[in-house]
């Protein structure tokens, strides 16, 4: 699901722009993606290393689009989150506490995302498909930790999915918003070509 997410999100920043996305929360996608690959190799376990890998060649690409090396306060800001969140944990209390501050960096990582679409009427950049498919991704996982009673990671895992729902809803609303806006310009534009018309007539 994190692969077709990427792949939807790269398509959309693609052909129409990076209008809207954050790239705070890309550039976190990023370093939590190099963190679940280190983990990967630390906990020898190949599932992790290539389910974070085979995604993070298009997070870069996107990455790459929303030009970090121009933002330098945004993208440095979004480092100190992540080592807070999940390098100082390591240090202190091992990757058992890592882990812990993953999940915290998980789900509140989307949270530049929602208050970018919430301050920005343009979202053209943003692809509702690419947050649907995370939402699906949670999900599934809820249903594993749940069968598993595995009550820690599911918690933060919700919260993510909670907040990858929010942003394709408000980004569908947005693009919704932008299609009626832009009907009501060519039926202006209309109108004024042919008032035009019947007074040059």
């Amino acid at each position: 699901m994190g692969f077709f997410g990427a792949y939807a999100q790269f398509q959309r920043v693609s052909t129409l722009g990076v209008e809207g996305v954050s790239l705070a929360t890309w550039v976190l996608f990023v370093y939590l993606g190099c963190f679940w690959i280190t983990y990967g190799f630390v906990a020898h376990s190949g599932e992790v290393v290539l389910g974070s890998a085979i995604i993070l060649p298009l997070q870069l690409a996107i990455l790459f689009r929303l030009r970090p090396w121009e933002h330098g306060r945004v993208a440095w800001r979004a480092f100190v989150f992540f080592a807070v969140c999940c390098l100082a944990p390591a240090v202190v209390w091992g990757w058992a506490g890592a882990l812990y501050g993953t999940g915290v960096a998980m789900a509140i990582n989307r949270a530049p995302q929602l208050i970018e679409l919430v301050r920005h009427e343009d979202a053209s950049g943003v692809s509702v498909g690419s947050w649907l498919f995370g939402f699906t991704g949670c999900s599934l996982w809820i249903g594993y930790y749940s069968g598993a009673h595995l009550w820690t990671p599911m918690a933060p895992t919700a919260l993510a999915g909670l907040a990858n729902l929010a942003i394709a809803m408000l980004a569908g609303w947005r693009h919704q918003q932008a299609r009626r806006t832009e009907i009501v310009e060519e039926v202006f534009a209309l109108r004024s070509s042919l008032a035009s018309g019947g007074t040059t007539g």
